[in-house]
């Protein structure tokens, strides 16, 4: 009988696969025991091949070569990770082993990168998958006790497949389009643009903001403070100086009475346990965390301390065959601070689970984050782990405790004709709350002017108070706050709520752009363009990002096709759609984008990167460098082994070649190189000159050595 390969995703998993397998022996890129061989990849070994790969035609980026909309995009081995490829492949085809278990991450994404490494390494043998949540031994153990065929899950390849192949169309070819057309390095995504929308239109409002000055109204009772009311409006502030002083002076030292005491009984239960959007969200706002470091301490945390469960979902809630497990969870988490409060519900005889713990329908591949049980040396997490991880288990004890319950005290107290509000809040049973101190809590956000006061004294109707003070205060209307990580985040999950037209917007109000587990990379890859910049928390365009926005059309730019499209996505992964209608209306949509960018009017200008500035090699095949100093009217481009004018088909003899210097002792012909001598015809370096000649070739000018002491 022969050997099962496993196949993970990354060798830290492998590793713990292995270890509950007891697979010992150790090899380079694998392990193997005497019925199972594990070996792993790093993360992505085969991707979609190049453009350049599909046709010669496409090295030089060029509009007339657009659009590319091969029928099949083939598969290549990632160079940077071809020795893995070999390993996997070679245990893939090995005569010992008689079938695979597919091992990596549970979900789309997972699912692509084991199938393509199938794929590619010319694999016919039979197939499992292993669907687990959670790193823990017995977490493992049980998923293997649970294995499934991999047909089970072929859609939510489809639908893997079906965005990767989607996301190469649309990038490849906007990404060429309208860097050549505007001569400037421009990369465009179906996601990753539409998210640069939201920011750009946010600083749009801001900027053109108007702050409208307004003037608000203290009178001090004595035991309590209350805000003037205008009677107009009702707004708890005056719009002009002159009606601030006006009321000062017509209430100042009078007797008011208390006209009406408004109570509202209120309770809030606590908030739903964390999937990993509403987890980055949160640790952005209390700790200033980025989305990436958010994802990259919590999956350190399922990983290698194996203390959570699998980061990367999109639920908030659990199943219902995992009630008997909250309990031993919720007594070893290892918190200290969370202790007095897990104690009262450890003594109950059982947990009062929820509808709004457990919903098995609103679970699609994963359940929501929670400590798995494992015994947990708090000490020994690192100080952001403690952070995260008291996070993820202060909910899950709080999603156990009864709402808050409290009361809001609205009381108008009238000075003549002028009314005073004031607002109060009593809580009468602190619930969940109490997991949740007001001091840190508060540090995360600013109390606005109208907001409860937390204390409030017993008033009643008809008693009188005098104005013991009485004040105004001018303030300024203030513009829309930028996007911090954590409302960028939310603006990304719920962008189908933002599209106007009603219909479309009921039909896709839980649709967003990108997925739990992209959108961190989303906003990485926005900062790593040059797109947006953080400025403290907030994430600000740049002109380069603006002026981005400012040439696409309407449809790239807008969260509405992107949000079609993983609506489309989620169908295809259920079964409910196919994949050629998918493909149809991208093949549309990128013929539309070039026709765009090649009959585009506007003359936008791009400074080039910052970051690209001086390095080799960082220009654009196909991207003007400057002019040609030799017929003066076509533009200097780099091909593979040449700086060229683009009129030499016209007859310019314009040429520098790359290596043309080497025979003179002088350096490789850089784009930095031709970019400066264009302007300034000669180079200065540290082995010599590069001069440009009359007849506007190069020659190199060596540096004579130094001269000796005798």
């Amino acid at each position: 009988m022969g050997r099962i390969l496993v196949v993970a995703e990354k060798p830290s998993v492998g590793a713990d696969i292995a270890r509950v397998l007891k697979c010992t022996q150790r090899g380079e890129g694998f392990r193997q025991g005497e019925t199972h061989v594990v070996t792993w990849a790093l993360g992505h070994l085969v991707g979609l091949a190049e453009p350049e790969n599909l046709d010669p035609k496409y090295k030089r980026w060029t509009l007339e070569a657009l659009p590319m909309l091969p029928q099949d995009i083939p598969l290549k081995v990632l160079p940077k990770t071809k020795k893995q490829f070999g390993v996997v492949k070679k245990w893939m085809n090995a005569s010992e082993i008689d079938s695979i278990i597919c091992a990596t991450d549970a979900g789309r994404e997972g699912e692509l990168i084991f199938r393509w490494i199938y794929e590619m390494a010319g694999c016919k043998k039979p197939v499992q998958r292993l669907w687990i949540s959670s790193m823990t031994d017995a977490a493992i153990k049980q998923g293997f006790a649970d294995i499934q065929g991999a047909q089970r899950y072929d859609n939510l390849y489809i639908s893997a497949r079906a965005r990767a192949r989607a996301d190469w169309l649309v990038g490849m070819n906007a990404t060429r389009a309208y860097t050549v057309r505007y001569n400037a390095l421009l990369s465009i995504g179906r996601v990753q643009t539409p998210t640069l929308q939201f920011i750009v239109a946010r600083q749009k409002e801001i900027d053109a903001f108007t702050p409208q000055p307004y003037w608000v109204i203290t009178a001090d009772f004595g035991d309590y403070k209350g805000l003037w009311e205008d009677p107009s409006s009702g707004a708890l502030r005056a719009g002009s100086e002159a009606l601030a002083r006006q009321v000062v002076a017509r209430v100042r030292g009078r007797q008011g009475r208390i006209g009406q005491v408004q109570r509202d009984q209120k309770s809030q239960g606590a908030p739903l346990l964390y999937d990993l959007t509403e987890l980055q969200r949160d640790c952005n706002r209390m700790f200033g965390f980025t989305a990436k470091k958010t994802l990259s301490v919590a999956q350190a945390l399922y990983e290698r301390r194996k203390l959570i469960t699998y980061p990367r979902t999109d639920s908030r809630y659990l199943t219902g065959d995992m009630v008997g497990k909250l309990k031993p969870a919720l007594a070893r988490m290892g918190v200290p601070a969370l202790s007095p409060f897990a104690a009262p519900l450890l003594a109950l005889d059982k947990l009062p689970v929820s509808g709004r713990i457990v919903n098995d329908k609103r679970v699609s591949d994963h359940h929501a984050i929670i400590p798995t049980g494992r015994a947990c040396d708090f000490a020994a997490l690192s100080p952001d782990e403690q952070k995260v991880y008291d996070r993820i288990c202060r909910r899950f004890v709080a999603v156990f405790y009864p709402a808050w319950e409290y009361e809001d005290v609205r009381v108008t107290t009238r000075v003549d004709v002028d009314a005073f509000i004031t607002k109060g809040r009593i809580t009468r049973q602190l619930g969940w709350k109490a997991l949740y101190p007001k001091s840190a809590e508060a540090k995360a956000g600013k109390k606005q002017d109208d907001e409860p006061a937390e204390t409030l004294p017993a008033v009643s109707e008809g008693e009188t108070r005098k104005v013991e003070k009485v004040s105004s205060q001018k303030k300024e209307t203030k513009p829309p706050a930028p996007y911090t990580e954590a409302t960028l985040l939310s603006a990304m999950e719920h962008a189908g709520r933002m599209i106007e037209d009603e219909a479309l917007r009921e039909q896709m109000k839980d649709s967003g752009l990108g997925t739990p587990a992209t959108r961190a990379a989303i906003i990485e890859r926005l900062i790593d363009t040059e797109y947006i910049k953080r400025r403290g928390k907030a994430l600000v365009p740049t002109q380069k990002g603006v002026d981005l926005i400012g040439i696409l059309p309407e449809e790239m730019r807008s969260p509405e096709l992107t949000g079609k499209w993983e609506q489309s996505l989620s169908k295809m992964a259920r079964g409910q759609m196919q994949e050629e209608p998918f493909a149809q209306s991208i093949r549309r949509f990128v013929q539309f984008i070039v026709l765009h960018a090649k009959e585009d009017p506007q003359t936008v200008r791009f400074e080039r990167s910052a970051k690209t500035k001086g390095r080799r090699g960082a220009s654009a095949p196909g991207l003007a460098l400057g002019a040609c100093p030799l017929c003066g009217q076509g533009e200097i481009r780099e091909n593979a082994k040449a700086y060229y004018c683009t009129r030499w088909r016209e007859g310019c003899k314009f040429t520098w070649w790359k290596d043309g210097l080497r025979r003179l002792g002088g350096p490789m012909l850089t784009a930095k190189h031709v970019e400066a001598l264009l302007k300034e015809g000669r180079l200065a370096g540290r082995t010599g000159t590069i001069v440009v000649r009359a007849d506007h070739t190069l020659t190199f000018e060596k540096k004579a050595p130094a001269a000796k002491d005798d």
